[in-house]
């Protein structure tokens, strides 16, 4: 079966959940016999990663660095390369890149849209681009031929809206071998098992600012905060959090981290905090588990979805509790066995093979 993907940056180590969602996800379908080309955005696929990868193929295509622009322009040019190169099913990621499934239809394509979340609940977005988001998801759940959602609660979400049936298809885990080096460490400055870590790109919905003040409250004795993760498009947001970060003792921010850097920062952290108010299903914290890290999350659906305890748990923008819990989490370090444990539980939930061979069930059920 020739599969195209289409609505993402690209990969690997590009820096976002679709990305991370199609780099595990690609390979494995090929394993399974398909014919994978991805079509990414030149200005982060370097020509050094390729023209192929794990026998998943790139085409690169141009799209404007613009926040507001890329996404759309990128996809609507992918369509055409799609209708030229007719692939047996267009798989396209993301509700944005969804705008253009009723072009895709017109030019004969056979589509599937995954639907990772509201993306115009995000608060990046000004009122005219949430209403193409909004438009976006409309199209994409009702023109294409078969729906996936990584989440129940969007799968209850296109029900509700647009009274239509998905696939309910998460997103998953690889179980990652940890690592015992510390040359990330040293070069920040971290000592092991005494640093709480927060792994996201730096926008607003993450919550950050949250995170660093309740981390100043906690006044934690020798533990320091981890920011890893970038912006693709540096905004006010990012000079605000760069300024509190220069201010506020103890607080690390790394820039965008992958493999072993990350894999280190990952494996010798002592629990990881996802204070998000918005989220499709988060991989980073899927990530952080498979690590077996303890992990305290804010309790949003999509988080309290992952299905912790609800100790593990945190009301969404509360400080104070979020400030306790951080006191609580770092006297009270899982040992060796409950993180083997935790590393096991995940997998039994979230396999990226699993989700492979669900995936291409629907390309079939749309392709024949």
């Amino acid at each position: 079966m020739k599969v195209m993907m289409l609505g993402l940056r690209g990969f690997p180590n590009v820096q976002g959940g679709v990305e991370k969602h199609a780099e595990e996800l690609c390979p494995l379908l090929v394993a399974l016999r398909c014919e994978v080309e991805v079509i990414v955005r030149s200005g982060y696929q370097p020509v050094s990663h390729g023209a192929q990868w794990k026998g998943v193929k790139f085409i690169r295509l141009w799209a404007p660095k613009h926040k507001s622009l890329e996404a759309i322009i990128h996809t609507f040019l992918g369509v055409f390369y799609a209708g030229w190169k007719r692939p047996d099913v267009l798989h396209i990621q993301a509700i944005g890149p969804a705008l253009m499934v009723p072009l895709a239809r017109l030019l004969g394509l056979k589509v599937v849209v995954t639907h990772h979340g509201p993306d115009y609940d995000r608060q990046k977005w000004g009122g005219f681009a949430k209403s193409m988001l909004e438009l976006g998801e409309k199209l994409g759940m009702e023109w294409s031929q078969a729906r996936i959602v990584i989440s129940d609660v969007i799968r209850k979400l296109v029900q509700a809206k647009y009274g239509l049936d998905s696939q309910l298809i998460p997103n998953g885990v690889q179980i990652p071998a940890l690592a015992n080096s510390t040359t990330t460490l040293e070069k920040f400055g971290l000592q092991a098992g005494r640093y709480i870590l927060l792994v996201s790109r730096l926008v607003p919905e993450k919550r950050h600012l949250d995170l660093i003040q309740s981390f100043m409250n906690a006044d934690i004795q020798n533990w320091k905060l981890v920011l890893v993760g970038a912006s693709d498009h540096p905004d006010d947001y990012v000079i605000q959090l760069k300024h509190v970060v220069s201010n506020t003792p103890n607080v690390v921010m790394t820039g965008y981290q992958s493999g072993d850097g990350l894999r280190e920062l990952y494996s010798q952290a002592g629990f990881f905090v996802l204070p998000s108010s918005h989220e499709g299903l988060p991989i980073a914290m899927l990530e952080a588990l498979s690590y077996g890290l303890p992990v305290l999350a804010s309790d949003i659906p999509a988080n309290l979805e992952v299905g912790l305890d609800a100790e593990h748990y945190f009301p969404l923008g509360d400080i104070d509790i979020l400030a306790k819990k951080l006191q609580v989490f770092s006297l009270r370090q899982a040992n060796a066995v409950e993180r083997e444990n935790l590393r096991a539980w995940v997998k039994s939930k979230y396999d990226w093979s699993e989700i492979a061979s669900a995936t291409l069930k629907v390309y079939s059920s749309v392709a024949r």
